[in-house]
């Protein structure tokens, strides 16, 4: 399996689910495991629950922020159990984890799990290019933490077998990473303000629309560079 796939976990209040979670990776060949504000970490029943996937927990990247934890990755996928109303393509974990495999070739990916109690925030998801859902049934949708990520490992290492899947090897590498993404962001809603188009405070759902947009778009490091330059000019001319 790719060193390139990061599994992210936001906010786990359970230090027993990233224990089960790090060895629901390790048996799927993936050893790459982030965690943003964990509650309760570390603990010797996370420990415990890994069951020998100890050097997973021990080499977590603890961050502050999902910004940190996705910095470097051109594709952010993240899980949800509910509907969105945000305009942005869901796909099936079997789509996902081709996705994320195929993609890991060239450059890191990130697949994100929300907090056990709520999920991914809105906040969250409009850092994502695709969310995934898992076909659960209506009544009973929500399935544990490590549960969702066993499910989403194991897809991932179907998708390693080429003899089960078509792979395109025709993979783009020229993507914008989360970082650089982020900067652009700022920069773009920092011109929207001088302008007076934006104000300081409010106008956060305009501002969710435009990142679900670029998201969407996924910009290369060319049409990045056109955008900044223009914003650039932009302020030049405000002055």
């Amino acid at each position: 399996m790719s060193k390139n796939i990061r599994f992210v976990l936001l906010g786990t209040t359970h230090s027993g689910n990233i224990g089960a979670a790090a060895r629901a990776m390790k048996t799927m060949g993936i050893n790459d495991l982030a965690l943003v504000k964990p509650e309760g970490f570390p603990s010797a029943e996370a420990t415990s629950r890994a069951s020998g996937a100890d050097d997973l927990l021990y080499n977590a990247d603890i961050c502050n922020h999902i910004d940190d934890a996705i910095k470097t990755s051109k594709l952010v996928i993240g899980t949800t159990a509910r509907k969105r109303h945000l305009d942005i393509p869901v796909i099936d974990a079997r789509q996902a984890a081709e996705l994320l495999v195929n993609e890991s070739k060239q450059h890191q990916v990130s697949l994100v799990f929300g907090k056990e109690r709520y999920g991914m925030t809105n906040e969250e998801v409009e850092r994502c290019h695709y969310l995934v859902r898992l076909p659960t049934v209506e009544t009973f949708s929500s399935l544990n933490l490590a549960s969702a990520v066993q499910v989403l490992a194991y897809e991932c290492r179907m998708a390693t077998n080429p003899k089960l899947i078509d792979v395109d090897n025709d993979i783009d590498d020229d993507y914008v990473d989360a970082e650089k993404m982020e900067s652009f962001y700022q920069h773009y809603f920092d011109v929207m303000e001088k302008t007076l188009y934006l104000r300081k405070e409010g106008h956060e759902s305009l501002k969710s629309k435009i990142r679900i947009l670029y998201n969407r778009s996924r910009l290369k490091r060319h049409e990045i560079d056109i955008l900044r330059g223009f914003l650039s000019k932009l302020e030049k001319k405000l002055k």
